[in-house]
């Protein structure tokens, strides 16, 4: 059978720290900020593949995501270039004071390696690099 849909047009993700968040995917990660909904309000960034619409909770007490007991969002995974790439976000993350679930490792046997951590609002986000 053929597929009725081709490729992601953008994923959509509820933040807590609107700000924040845009900041780590643009400050960080070295995305581009391409249009705002200041009525929502929502940011909307990319990395020239991948649009990501974050979006404003709407709540003073949110509540945060757990991966084991509810259904949703495990993770993102971003792709990067070279293993070089994933150590130079992983410092990054340490400069800007970000939780890092673990760093660069092999996945499995290698030659692929990942990492995972969270952006500012809590999304876990996995850093691959693909051998």
């Amino acid at each position: 059978m053929t597929s009725l849909t081709r490729g992601i047009h953008h994923i959509g993700l509820t933040v807590q720290y609107l700000e924040r968040s845009a900041h780590f995917f643009t400050q960080v990660l070295g995305w581009q900020e391409v249009k705002r909904n200041p009525d929502y309000p929502a940011i909307y960034v990319t990395d020239g593949d991948i649009l990501l619409t974050l979006w404003q909770v709407q709540t003073d007490a949110p509540t945060s995501f757990d991966r084991k007991t509810q259904v949703g969002l495990h993770h993102l995974a971003l792709k990067v270039d070279s293993a070089e790439k994933l150590d130079e976000i992983f410092e990054l993350l340490i400069t800007e004071q970000l939780k890092v679930e673990f760093p660069p490792k092999p996945v499995c046997q290698g030659p692929e390696k990942h990492m995972m951590c969270y952006e500012p609002s809590g999304i876990r986000i996995e850093i691959f690099w693909p051998g």
